[in-house]
């Protein structure tokens, strides 16, 4: 989301940091097996880095003795997740430093991140060496045993043998998987009545296979150079303060840039690392991945191939760096993506061609729908699908007559429903995951008639108000937002103000994305020397600002609660700000002073509610839905599984099962190439609308058509 100019660091500090930086000679990086010590340009960088936290942070809290032990906790963790390598006797160890980081780094002392580094080689190449002397080894499938899958529930080894027998177990997992998938392979083609011809990755030995990836992962971690050393270790430091805060190598940063010249080109999916594994947590609308269509959300990447018939490189416990470059590339050409759903299952190939997002493809869409008026009244109501708050900054900035922005579009809308006659507006932003703030205010003021949409708070503790100060509005009828656990910063802004004016209601989720949140980059060489021509010195995305709503609230966390809550999928995927680890609080500050609109009043909520109530309970889908997400939630809060080969497969020809059909209600649920689809979810949605407008009628607070 853009965000007002932040404000520089008092000059007196900035002269202390040139001291710092002309004093430092320039260190080319070097491969893990170099890594003797931390260099003097990375010491002086984390002195930096340290000194903007203080001053910067919207929270205004000093590096201290709580932040250090987060800090190495998420130090640890970036390492070995999934508690493999490292002994307890190990982070009994590392524990002398658990206080002290703040202050080692605060002087420039980086000498933690070097002994920890160095003790996770060693047990790399341990490890490794037993799993190559265990895949020599027969394995014993019926023995009923199990493996930890939740990180949370997994401990570090106390001894060899118990270490031995961790990895025992992760081999046996991994060659289990692998006899699935090419059971699965065998079974779909069966079922179609083809010939099943086995794949090149049927044919190799699975533990030929298996040896290779762990060898693949040790060469990885030992070419690690100073900079991406540095880039993990101050990024455990910095999202100690909050998951949005990061640390960039010049490397990173270099790649950053890449990124924002080719101008979204790619596959347009937002990528996140969870316990090793590379993540989907956005598949941009508009983009490559949102039009071939089967990419989601929380969809695991586990290999990526180049063209048609590039080898598929496991990619699996790869920095999410490489990841990002294996992935990227310029339009027109082809990757592919193995990925596994919610992370298990059989792993499916997409063949997605890059592309540009053209600002067409994310732009607002709109259809007049009907009501099937057998629960009600026919009625026509306004449907308009926003997928993020856009705006073409360059012809803004020349003053172009017609640049495009999704006020104006939705503004357009509006004013041809005018001339349909419909009832009432439903704007759609399940999918919506922010931009423009300006956008945001502006947008909000099609609706109401002037006053303030959000406030933000910098990290001086200032609070300042934002405000529409267009006078009337495009559409003063009913207003129904729909929302999804999926919308976002600007999303939940226009939500929660439309809330807090009373001027309409909010549908779906039980809660939005919860992020209140503002970010900046700021580039240590510029910010520093206060040059464009300054050295590449990394930078740090620091956290400065956090928005709340004209009535006081933060949407930080918590997000926008719904007034209409409907049944979904989403609301119970860990896709929400609440989800990450250290997230800052919900807070609240002094509420504004704006007009109040009477159209959402107790009276007309109840009625809505008990509706809508009434008709979930009695609709087929919806207690099929209701059964499915029960389903869903009791395989998330499984954190061991079955070694036993009977029930391993079992429980995973019933996790496909489930898979498949969490792929048909997400698709039932979210927009998709259609402006508007006829499915019970949205058919709902549509029935809420309608008695919406007329329980509104009933106390004449909306017109008749």
């Amino acid at each position: 989301m853009t965000s007002p100019q932040p404000r520089f660091v008092r000059p007196l500090l900035l002269s202390a940091f040139c001291a710092i930086i002309f004093a430092a000679p320039q260190i080319s990086p070097c491969a893990a097996e170099d890594l003797v010590a931390p260099t003097k340009t990375d010491q002086n960088v984390a002195k930096i880095v340290a000194a903007l936290l203080e001053r910067r942070h919207v929270s205004r809290t000093g590096l201290n003795d709580e932040l250090s032990a987060r800090a190495m906790e998420l130090f640890l963790k970036s390492l070995d997740p999934m508690k493999l390598y490292f002994y307890q006797s190990d982070v009994d160890e590392f524990a002398r430093y658990n206080l002290t980081i703040d202050d080692m780094v605060k002087g420039g002392n980086l000498d933690v991140a070097y002994v920890v580094f160095k003790r996770f080689l060693q047990r790399i190449d341990e490890r490794v060496a037993v799993a190559e002397a265990l895949l020599n080894e027969d394995f014993d499938f019926t023995t009923d045993e199990s493996i930890v899958v939740e990180p949370d529930a997994a401990r570090y080894p106390t001894s060899p043998e118990e270490a031995k027998d961790r990895w025992r177990r992760q081999i046996k997992f991994n060659l289990l998987v692998a006899k699935d998938e090419a059971l699965e392979r065998k079974r779909k083609a069966e079922e179609s009545g083809e010939e099943y011809k086995p794949t090149q990755e049927d044919l190799e030995d699975p533990k030929a296979k298996l040896l290779r990836r762990y060898k693949r992962n040790q060469k990885r971690w030992h070419e690690t150079d100073s900079d991406q050393l540095l880039e993990l270790f101050l990024t455990s430091v910095t999202t100690s303060y909050d998951p949005h805060t990061t640390f960039m190598s010049p490397k990173s940063l270099d790649n950053f840039r890449i990124m924002m010249r080719l101008n979204l080109e790619g596959i347009g999916a937002a990528l996140r690392e969870k316990d090793g594994h590379t993540v989907v947590s956005r598949v941009i609308p508009g983009g490559a991945a949102h039009k071939q269509g089967e990419l989601k959300a929380d969809d695991y990447i586990v290999s990526v191939g180049q063209g048609t018939d590039g080898e598929m490189v496991d990619i699996v416990e790869m920095p999410l760096d490489d990841v990002v470059e294996q992935i990227r590339g310029h339009a027109g050409t082809i990757v592919r993506l193995g990925i596994k759903s919610g992370g298990t299952g059989e792993t499916k190939i997409l063949t997605i061609t890059r592309a540009k997002v053209e600002l067409e493809d994310s732009a607002a869409r709109s259809q007049v729908v009907e009501t099937d008026g057998e629960t009600g009244p026919k009625m026509k109501i306004g449907y308009i699908s926003l997928p993020s708050f856009y705006l073409d900054m360059e012809a803004a900035r020349r003053n172009a007559r017609d640049y495009r922005s999704s006020t104006k579009d939705v503004r357009d809308r509006l004013n041809e429903f005018k001339d349909d006659g419909i009832a009432a507006v439903i704007l759609d932003l399940r999918m919506n995951g922010g931009g423009s703030l300006t956008e945001a205010i502006n947008l909000t003021g099609l609706f109401i008639d002037q006053g303030p949409v959000v406030q933000v708070k910098d990290s001086d503790g200032q609070v300042t108000p934002y405000a529409d100060e267009d006078s009337g509005v495009a559409w003063d009828g009913p207003l129904v937002v729909l929302t999804s656990k999926f919308s976002a910063s600007a999303s939940e802004i226009l939500a929660g103000a439309i809330q807090d004016y009373g001027r309409g209601i909010v549908v779906g989720d039980v809660a939005t994305h919860g992020k209140g949140t503002v970010q900046t980059l700021m580039d240590l060489g510029q910010e520093i020397l206060r040059s464009n021509r300054a050295p590449n010195f990394g930078a740090l995305k620091v956290t400065l600002q956090q928005f709340y709503l004209p009535d006081g609230e933060s949407t930080q966390k918590e997000g926008v609660k719904a007034d209409i809550i409907l049944p979904s999928l989403t609301t119970h995927m860990d896709v929400g700000e609440a989800d990450l680890e250290y997230a800052l609080e919900h807070d609240r500050v002094e509420k504004t002073k704006h007009r109040k609109y009477n159209m959402m009043g107790a009276d007309v909520l109840n009625t809505v509610r008990t509706n809508s109530a009434n008709r979930i309970e009695k609709s087929d889908e919806f207690v099929d839905l209701l059964r499915r997400i029960e389903s869903y939630q009791r395989q998330k809060s499984e954190k061991f599984v079955s070694l036993q080969e009977d029930k391993f497969f079992a429980r995973r020809k019933e996790l496909d099962s489930q898979k498949e059909e969490e792929k048909q209600l997400l698709e039932a649920e979210m927009p998709d190439d259609e402006v508007f689809r006829h499915n019970f979810y949205n058919d709902e949605v549509l029935n809420i609308t309608r008695d919406y407008v007329e329980a509104l009628k009933r106390q004449n607070l909306a017109r008749a058509n």
